[in-house]
């Protein structure tokens, strides 16, 4: 009943009269912090760490795949200076995201979705690595040039390919497919996210089931039995000293909670000898990463050399930039109900996704060899701990600029031991596809032809991706690029699954009522107003920080597709 209760679909329009005024439905009730909502800083600055310590471990995660395919060895220090650029480049576009793009509290990072082109592009012949034999006998100039090499080639086609993402969002376009993305789009897109991923759970919950298992164990007990648990504090107030009071310790942060009680457990596993030496589970197991890692260093763009731009690159890499664009275009209404905010306007979904491009150019310049895109694991844990403050988001890229410039602090996270990660993963992939399919809700589900297409856009694009990964090599059209862009595209299943179900839905014939557009139109209205006098009031929620005042008296903003003034044409 929560969850229903949480997802309800509501009115969003007030009538406003002299006498008398109807009080909007509250979105998201149980919500612990909403959307404009500024928790005390002590608490913004922890909530944030557990955003924080949700997308490291992912984070992380991306250069450990990227770096060997770069041709660079495991013990070169240049390893850090990566993860480093990735992570500063996450705060950075999350802060500039939240607070001037669509306004979300979302957190902008890398992503699988560009790995995947990545890994085609290296393993062209052209890129492929030499042995290791071959690498070990270099000099140190020249192991520095053979990856570097690679990588402004994947920096230009990254930022270039981004481009088409800066442009169908701050143009409108991208609001014009809204017309296309139907609750049936959005289901397959969403809850793929999290059904692909299992792999990368399973592959670290797997080091150890024991710790996986108890992580798991602690993170349901916490965000979901213990919610109602206050625990006694000590609190000054001037003129009354001290006083206990009571704090919902375990309903702001279950992940946080959850971190450090088996981080600990682990610490001590490893202390006492029960984890033998190099045991994935150890709290040592990275301790080359936090020795190696700098104090200090700004990274910058072009820090790698200037990027260099090929057909064949941008081509694959525009693949991982339309995934992103379906996936973030499905999370906002998504990210919205779950931190009571009002649907979002047309004008925020046009700007966050010009800010997204924006971003991912902003990645491939700096060199981080990824793009960005939001993360799904932080919209799992605005889920699980029921905080949806963008101030918090705020904080958390902070923190996150804040560990790129100082490589020590963030090389202490990157100690998280795996099968704690794992754990966590099990529970926020798992939050992802439930919020996938809570779009049902929208549909008719005794309709034979919603299950059709339900079914077949969820359990195709699974089997498809798997027998490609399997089958590398089984297109062969006799030109290169072409080959490796229909891999990528056919191999990547949020967009084969987002793609089958938009295209199925909107050619089987169907009612309004039986394709959930009815329901649907109601929650993505696109725009909250108010009436008054006849005159359109659109709510500040999505508006600019500053400089609104002087934005509306102008009428020439009205016409332009990314500002908060613009008068929607659909």
């Amino acid at each position: 009943m929560e969850m229903q209760e949480n997802f309800r679909t509501t009115s969003i329009e007030i009538n406003l009269t002299s006498n008398s005024k109807e009080a909007e439905p509250k979105r998201g009730a149980d919500i612990n912090y909403g959307i404009d909502d500024a928790p005390p800083w002590y608490l913004s600055i922890f909530m944030a760490l557990q955003h924080y310590l949700t997308m490291i471990g992912a984070i992380v995660s991306i250069p450990f795949i990227l770096t060997p395919a770069l041709c660079m060895e495991d013990e070169d220090p240049a390893r850090g200076i990566i993860i480093s650029t990735m992570i500063f480049v996450t705060g950075l576009v999350t802060y500039i995201q939240a607070t001037w793009g669509c306004r979300l509290p979302i957190v902008q990072g890398g992503t699988i979705s560009f790995l995947v082109p990545t890994l085609a592009i290296l393993n062209l012949p052209e890129w492929k690595c030499p042995s290791k034999d071959v690498i070990s006998a270099m000099e140190a100039e020249q192991k520095t040039e053979l990856w570097q090499v690679r990588m402004r080639e994947l920096s230009g086609a990254i930022a270039v390919s981004a481009l088409f993402q800066v442009f169908i969002g701050y143009s409108g376009i991208v609001g014009k497919l809204l017309k296309i993305i139907t609750p049936l789009t959005i289901v397959p897109t969403v809850s793929l996210v999290g059904l692909t991923l299992f792999s990368h759970a399973s592959a670290t919950a797997s080091k150890h089931w024991g710790i996986a298992v108890g992580t798991i164990i602690l993170m349901t007990l916490f965000s979901q039995a213990m919610t109602h648990v206050n625990v006694p504090t000590l609190k000054y107030r001037k003129g009354h000293g001290l006083q206990i009071s009571w704090f919902p310790l375990f309903k702001l942060f279950p992940v946080l909670l959850t971190i450090i009680v088996m981080w600990s457990l682990c610490a001590i596993l490893t202390a006492s000898g029960v984890f033998p030496e190099g045991h994935p589970a150890r709290t040592d197991v990275r301790i080359s990463v936090m020795q190696d890692a700098s104090w200090f260093r700004i990274p910058y763009p072009g820090q790698f050399g200037m990027p260099t731009v090929t057909v064949a690159g941008v081509v694959g890499m525009l693949a991982g930039v339309l995934a992103c664009t379906v996936e973030s275009i499905s999370y906002y209404p998504t990210v919205s109900q779950m931190c009571g905010a009002p649907p979002p306007p047309l004008h925020a979904i046009n700007r966050g996704i010009g800010t997204e491009g924006l971003g991912t150019v902003l990645a491939g310049l700096w060199g981080s060899g990824n793009g960005t895109n939001t993360f799904g694991e932080n919209v799992g844990a605005i889920g699980v701990t029921k905080v949806g403050s963008r101030r918090v988001i705020q904080w958390a890229a902070l923190i996150m600029i804040m560990q790129g410039v100082l490589n020590k602090f963030g090389a202490v996270f990157i100690m998280i031991p795996d099968p704690v990660v794992g754990g966590i993963f099990c529970v926020m992939f798992g939050m992802i596809a439930a919020f996938g399919l809570s779009a049902l809700q929208y549909v008719d589900l005794r309709s034979a032809r919603n299950l059709y297409i339900l079914g077949l856009s969820i359990f195709f694009p699974m089997v498809l991706c798997l027998w490609l990964q399997k089958n590398p090599g089984f297109i062969q059209t006799g030109i290169r690029s072409l080959d490796s862009t229909l891999s990528v595209l056919l191999g990547t299943s949020i967009l084969v699954g987002g793609c089958l179900g938009c295209v199925l839905d909107n050619l089987i014939p169907g009612t309004p009522e039986e394709r959930g557009l009815i329901a649907w139109s109601k929650e993505m209205s696109l725009e909250v107003v108010t009436e008054h006098g006849g005159d359109n009031v659109y709510s500040s929620t999505f508006d600019f920080p500053y400089g609104m005042a002087l934005l509306k008296r102008f009428k020439w903003t009205r016409f332009v597709p990314f500002l908060p003034t613009y008068k929607m044409n659909l």
